[in-house]
């Protein structure tokens, strides 16, 4: 587009929304100020009256909604308005409402809220719809919402401005909907099995119970530093020690760790707590919870994922850790008996490993590289090494593996259970080695917890324990591919305007800039063009593409490498590796539109094949390398080849 069509609709939007300015000046002029009104009485929302036609048909309703469509005809009008079930048309008829009400409907724009009384009816196209005695305007819209053909496409702007999503896009309203359903009915399976829910502190002293990195904050008021909980666990098995025998929370926990399409920084987790029972206790209950939730939701204990049928009505398959390694990676850990030897296994595999890693962290790291990618039906896979799980009773007759599983379904790790440590000298033991695995580089060590322990001595019955990730469950449920599409306010890298002390911005949004940006290039240096001819039959051979940005997240255990999975206009995904995780976090590349040579050979990249190559380009500035990803516009369809 070129700099005199952009100023041009620049000008053309500043005209408009100054012209829903001055509607809304002429209103309160004459006394008809929307803002002024505090109430409505809705009787009926739109479904309900297409779903009871027959009862209402010709009796009055009032309704209330966002008009999102609108045809004036002369002395009588039509309108589609939208609330929280969906759209019903609205006849509006000069005889029937008044002349002054019918001059003012006519003024009122897509987006003006209303307030609709009349009498059900259907059209002659047999259309349900309401022929308006009175319509009153609720709220004026002094923005402009996105243009109704296209929708609300661009998925950066979806995620911040989410209430502008739910408007235009009905399948988010629904995904939501769906989450609030999924929410409510794990209470309803737990209470119905006697379980009490309850609320546990998220400003800790001590936020463990997990292996990640908390964030830290200040307490003003008691002068302490304190850290947002990663975990609910420690609270909740507290709580067992007190003689509260099945308990559950459902609560935010916040991991200071990366953003891709399964891991956002705050998340929702429930936690569940059941005296006298163990892992197994809480496989039983795990497979029942499944299946109940996905027929209680989807209407079916068969659900489909990305085109991929999952089963919840079989059993699930149970398989060790160790076993499953041997089924997919070909090796039998139970005969590797040092750390050393582990290593050795490891580096035959190219499997990268840090040099304080024991035999069981190896034994993770295989189970990793070589097997979640093949679990695709609910899986349990039990039995963890004791390196990798501090707060996990000891398996009686391997004293190296622990009572744990983890549930796979789609790939994905959906749960994490134990038969809960419960001898405080052991417990002591491994915190102990979590300080010193702490002490030598990891971040995401446990550190020891005194008040815990102390519980601990007390005294805690045998207790099985499970942790859901909530997010990940209804990414499932709803067949939604990214976790920003379950969470109404996904974490966002921010924009300009923003102030560092409180993160307010301090601009309107999306606001038109008065002149382009100016750029300085003085300090730029960029490599020397070639000198060498290529020849153009050469050069024709290399097929750039257009190709738009379905996912992208980091590969785990590479500090440079982002995975992008694109649509390249075939019909199939596209996946491709670029070493650029220094110059973009994977959430601001969703949704862009981007070139890429697609006909180069795959390329194996930290086990993942690398089918093409996104064009960047590089220039250095003041002795540091800068990178841009070559980012196009959003109109350009994926497919479109580049000449």
């Amino acid at each position: 587009m070129s700099e005199k069509n952009q100023s041009q609709n620049t000008e053309n939007l500043g005209e408009l929304l100054k012209i829903r300015r001055e509607k809304l000046a002429a209103l309160q002029e004459a006394g008809k100020n929307p803002f002024e009104i505090t109430k409505y009485d809705v009787t009926h929302h739109s479904s309900d009256v297409k779903e009871s036609f027959e009862e209402l048909e010709g009796k009055s309703v009032s309704l209330a909604g966002r008009i999102m469509s609108k045809r004036v005809m002369g002395k009588a009008s039509f309108c589609h308005i939208q609330d929280l079930k969906g759209t019903i048309q609205v006849y509006v008829a000069r005889d029937n409402i008044g002349e002054d009400s019918y001059k003012d409907f006519k003024k009122y724009d897509i987006g003006d809220i209303v307030g609709i009384s009349g009498e059900v009816f259907k059209t002659k196209t047999g259309e349900i719809s309401i022929h308006a005695t009175s319509v009153t305007l609720l709220s004026k819209s002094l923005q402009i919402l996105p243009e109704k053909y296209h929708g609300l496409t661009n998925t950066d702007t979806r995620y911040r401005q989410r209430y502008v999503d739910l408007i235009m896009n009905e399948e988010v309203k629904d995904t939501f909907v769906k989450r609030s359903k999924i929410i409510k009915e794990i209470r309803n399976f737990l209470d119905e099995r006697g379980f009490m829910e309850v609320e546990t502190p998220m400003l800790v002293a001590n936020a463990g119970g997990a292996a990640a990195r908390p964030f830290e904050t200040h307490y003003n008021a008691l002068d302490e530093d304190v850290k947002l909980r990663i975990s609910l666990e420690l609270y909740l098995k507290r709580l067992i020690v007190g003689g509260l025998e099945k308990v559950y929370e459902i609560g935010r926990v916040f991991r200071n760790e990366g953003v891709d399409t399964r891991h956002n920084p705050e998340f929702t987790l429930m936690e569940l707590y059941q005296a006298y029972t163990d892992y197994y206790g809480m496989m039983d209950l795990t497979e029942s919870m499944f299946k109940y939730l996905a027929e209680k939701v989807c209407g079916s204990s068969v659900i489909t994922y990305n085109g991929i049928e999952i089963d919840f009505g079989k059993p699930f398959e149970r398989i060790t850790m160790v076993d499953c390694i041997k089924k997919y990676a070909g090796i039998d850990f139970d005969e590797v008996k040092t750390d050393e030897e582990a290593k050795a296994l490891a580096r035959e595999k190219n499997i990268e490993f840090e040099e304080r890693h024991t035999k069981g962290d190896i034994v993770n790291l295989f189970f990793e590289e070589f097997c979640e990618k093949n679990l695709i039906q609910p899986t349990f896979v039990m039995d963890h090494p004791l390196a990798i799980s501090p707060l996990t009773k000891k398996k009686p007759d391997d004293p190296e593996k622990v009572e744990r599983f983890e549930l796979f379904i789609n790939t994905w790790e959906m749960c994490n259970a134990y038969s809960e440590l419960n001898d405080p000298i052991d417990q002591r033991e491994r915190f102990a080695k979590q300080e010193e695995a702490f002490a030598n580089g990891d971040e995401e060590a446990n550190h020891t917890d005194e008040d815990f322990l102390n519980a601990l001595s007390i005294g805690m019955p045998p207790t099985g324990g499970i942790g859901y990730g909530i997010d990940r469950l209804v990414m499932l449920l709803t067949d939604s591919p990214a976790i920003r599409d379950v969470l109404l306010f996904p974490t966002m890298k921010p924009l300009n305007g923003v102030k560092d002390e409180n993160g307010v911005s301090s601009e309107a949004v999306e606001a038109p800039k008065a002149e382009p940006e100016k750029i300085d290039f003085s300090k730029v240096e960029i490599e020397p063009l070639f000198k060498d001819f290529v020849d153009f039959e050469t050069f024709s051979k290399s097929d750039f593409r257009a190709v738009k940005v379905l996912a992208c997240e980091a590969v785990p255990k590479s500090k440079k490498l982002l995975k992008f999975t694109l649509d390249d206009g075939t019909g199939e995904n596209r996946t491709i590796l670029s070493g650029i995780h220094a110059y973009y976090e994977p959430e601001e590349l969703v949704g862009k539109t981007c070139i890429a040579i697609v006909n180069l050979p795959p390329r194996p990249m930290m086990g993942i094949d690398s089918c093409g190559m996104l064009i960047s380009a590089v220039h250095h500035e003041e002795g540091e390398e800068k990178l841009h990803l070559l980012m196009v516009d959003d109109h350009i369809p994926a497919g479109a080849k580049l000449y």
